[in-house]
């Protein structure tokens, strides 16, 4: 399971950061993302990163969020800095996974419960 924390309220301008820890019978993490979702709208990806660390951002948050994770603890986190009211939503983190089971290994996603992230302005 993913497990997120971190969401809150914050002025405009100001800064959060997002975490989320993967557990269970996990054998391997490849991409791991945080999307999002404002009212009235759909889910986007906001942010993704590599098992090796690559890293990509929808534009509107270039330059002021920044993604990374921790291979050895499975977690990934997302720094939100110099926030806006847009950036207001639902965040979840996202993970693609190797898990085993009784009959082997399955590959699929996993998602964290949501987060809220209110920026007032």
């Amino acid at each position: 399971q993913l497990q997120a924390s971190g969401g809150g309220l914050v002025q405009a301008g100001g800064s959060l950061r997002l975490s989320c820890v993967a557990s269970g019978d996990i054998v391997r993490i490849f991409d791991m993302n945080w999307y999002r979702q404002a009212l009235g709208k759909q889910r986007e990806l906001v942010a993704s990163i590599t098992s090796s660390g690559a890293t990509e951002y929808i534009e509107a948050v270039k330059g002021r969020f920044s993604i990374t994770r921790d291979n050895a603890e499975n977690t990934v986190r997302l720094q939100m800095n110099n926030m806006k009211p847009e950036d207001t939503a639902v965040y979840y983190c996202n993970a693609e996974t190797q898990r085993a089971t009784t009959w082997g290994t399955i590959r699929g996603p996993m998602w964290g419960q949501e987060t809220q992230v209110t920026v007032s302005s």
